[in-house]
């Protein structure tokens, strides 16, 4: 696909700079977005290329709406999901007070054993059923802009309306 064609990420939500300043922090990140802006690519080919990190930063773009899927039918006739890239360019328009901004820079800098333990923490709480972020806001003291950052950040946990759930994988 031509990359005129492609979409520009409008981001009005302070919290999605979360996503994106995190999307690409590690070398195998870029590379696995690049090959979705060049082409389809499968979960099973980005596994081959780039292991379990490829496999987890595909399942981020996915759950950040950065990538695209579709099915097909591989070699074996079995049905399998093709990943693209959406955007090719980003605008940011969003504004905020500066503790917003600050909130969100904080958990988007976070020291990754800091945030893989708050992850585990909100992870725990949503349990099978999910909590409300409110709840879950008081019970961790912090902000409501820090929790959905946090979760933004997260390839375990989403925002379903006003509650946290755990991410499905058996889709």
């Amino acid at each position: 696909m031509e990359r005129s064609l492609k979409r520009i990420k409008v981001i009005n939500e302070l919290t999605d700079l979360v996503a994106l300043l995190r999307a690409m922090d590690t070398p195998v990140k870029k590379k696995v977005f690049q090959e979705a802006i060049d082409g389809w690519v499968t979960l099973k080919g980005v596994e081959e290329r780039h292991g379990t990190e490829g496999v987890e930063a595909l399942t981020f773009f996915e759950k950040m709406h950065l990538v695209e899927t579709s099915w097909q039918i591989d070699s074996e006739f079995n049905k399998e999901k093709i990943y693209h890239s959406y955007y090719f360019s980003v605008h940011l328009n969003a504004s905020a007070a500066i503790t917003e901004v600050s909130d969100v820079l904080f958990i988007a800098s976070m020291d990754e054993e800091r945030f893989k333990e708050m992850e585990q923490m909100i992870f725990d709480m949503a349990g099978e059923d999910g909590v409300f972020s409110g709840e879950l806001s008081k019970e961790l003291d912090i902000t409501s802009v820090m929790l959905k950052s946090l979760v933004k950040r997260s390839g375990r946990v989403m925002y379903k309306g006003h509650r946290i759930e755990r991410v499905r994988t058996d889709a």
